[in-house]
């Protein structure tokens, strides 16, 4: 007699899990911080106007594969204060298909961390859903009152950020190579638990105080359960819209878009934010007699552009250290509406054409073929050089939007929120590491992936033109 035995259970992918936290961590932030709900509205009335107006935007985001992205697409900061904690939420994230790529370090901006990006690296995966997580640990070595590091460090290791649950389906996760259908909506709402708002402080009143006084970033990872999302960001399509528009919506931004200037061609990355929320907190040991307020969370809006090569980061840095060094960054609107004339001014340095950032090797495209090529390539030779195939109309290219991080500007927006009068400067140089050490792998070069994106386009636009094994010149 045959004997029928419990086929397995397929696995969730980690894209279809990533959108299921990504839509519950959107949910419980609407919920958490009402503005986000309001701001999300707003990016979305003017993405819809710019893609109405714009109709060869429209065709080069859905030519890229990226169209379909722009609603989804969110990025969200959290800051951690022990290795452990790092170590493990890069096996959460693992789960979801996101890992660490870059290493920033914002202590020479006057703030007391080292971080990474967790995101997908995959461009089928970036386009299904490209959800990441600007991840910070604090340095406490950079706390230099001796006595307040080593209670910083005593309270920090009582903490336990994650449920029992949720590292027991990480382990599962890993020992059998993915999760059940079940699994992967019980991960989800266990892994939330990490990022949700608490309104107890974990510690005294006093101590709280004196941690703020040192920074207070350092007082809002120290002071509670856990790590909170501070922010949650949608992505626009028109940055100086959203920004124009906030006020009309309830909603005061920062004084200054922090990146690169408004541009026809849209280079790296620019940000902006509201004013964090003065929410009120109850300290551990008053029984909730003694009530305070915490500033931490804050509503951001970003515009992605060009991915940049390595000469273009070093253009872009110059041009931007150079406005940063002559014209004071200030709250007010003259001051702001002089930083950008200037920076306006400093970046006609850098080309504002697409086929000049390709040809002067100043940022990253993707490359295909085109219909006209596959039918040439059918009935005669091809040019063997990929610019001459561009200019005979054979092969196309399109931007390859920047997925990452600018550490200036993450500082800026970390000041803007934490408070402009708070400018410290550590002296003190990265420690990529210790950070890699605390993570337990080491974070992916961003450039690099950015390089094995183009080169593979291209190779294969060529194979669809059957030019595979000829001699080219490369595209520089």
């Amino acid at each position: 007699m045959s004997r029928s035995f419990p086929m397995p259970q397929a696995f969730v992918s980690p894209d279809r899990i990533r959108s299921l936290f990504t839509e519950a961590m959107s949910q419980m932030y609407r919920a958490e911080v009402p503005q986000y709900g309001t701001l999300i509205e707003l990016v979305a009335d003017v993405n819809a106007g710019c893609l109405e107006k714009d109709p060869d935007l429209r065709d080069r985001l859905a030519r890229a594969g990226e169209l379909e992205r722009i609603d989804v697409e969110r990025h969200g900061a959290i800051r951690l204060g022990t290795a452990d904690e790092l170590f493990t939420i890069r096996r959460l994230f693992a789960v979801m298909g996101m890992q660490p790529v870059g290493y920033y370090d914002l202590s020479v901006a006057g703030v007391p961390v080292h971080s990474t990006s967790f995101r997908p690296i995959d461009e089928a995966a970036l386009n299904v859903n490209p959800f990441r997580v600007f991840t910070s640990l604090l340095r406490l070595e950079l706390i230099e009152d001796e006595g307040l590091r080593g209670e910083a460090e005593a309270i920090l290791a009582k903490r336990r950020i994650y449920t029992p649950r949720a590292v027991t389906l990480i382990e599962r996760h890993e020992q059998n190579g993915g999760l059940t259908k079940a699994e992967a909506m019980e991960f989800v709402a266990e892994a939330l638990e990490t990022f949700r708002w608490h309104g107890e402080a974990t510690v005294s009143a006093d101590t709280y105080k004196r941690l703020h006084d040192a920074h207070r970033l350092i007082a809002d990872v120290v002071s509670f359960k856990g790590p909170h999302i501070n922010h949650l960001t949608p992505r626009t399509l028109d940055i100086d819209a959203v920004q124009a528009r906030m006020p009309e919506r309830g909603i005061t931004p920062k004084a200054v878009i922090e990146g690169p200037p408004r541009r026809h061609c849209d280079i790296l990355l620019r940000q902006t934010s509201f004013k964090a929320l003065e929410e009120i907190i109850a300290f551990s040991g008053d029984d909730g007699a003694i009530q305070g307020t915490h500033t931490a969370r804050f509503g951001e809006i970003e515009q992605r552009g060009v991915a940049l090569t390595a000469k273009g980061r070093t253009l872009y840095d110059q041009l931007l250290a150079s406005v940063r060094g002559e014209v004071q960054v200030g709250d007010g609107g003259a001051k702001a509406g002089a930083y950008d004339d200037e920076l306006a001014a400093r970046f006609k340095a850098l080309p504002d054409s697409w086929d000049e950032l390709r040809r002067e090797n100043l940022a990253f495209f993707r490359y295909a073929a085109t219909p006209a090529g596959i039918a040439a390539a059918a009935g005669s030779t091809l040019p063997g050089d990929p610019e001459a195939l561009i200019a005979s109309g054979y092969l196309t290219f399109t931007p390859i939007v920047y997925e990452d991080f600018l550490p200036v500007s993450a500082a800026g927006i970390f000041q803007s929120n934490l408070g402009t009068d708070q400018q410290q400067n550590y002296a003190t140089r990265s420690n990529r590491d210790a950070f890699e050490a605390a993570l337990g792998a080491t974070v992916q070069d961003e450039l690099a992936l950015y390089a094995e994106r183009q080169a593979a386009s291209l190779d294969s636009a060529l194979e669809a033109l059957g030019l595979v094994g000829l001699p080219l010149k490369t595209v520089a």
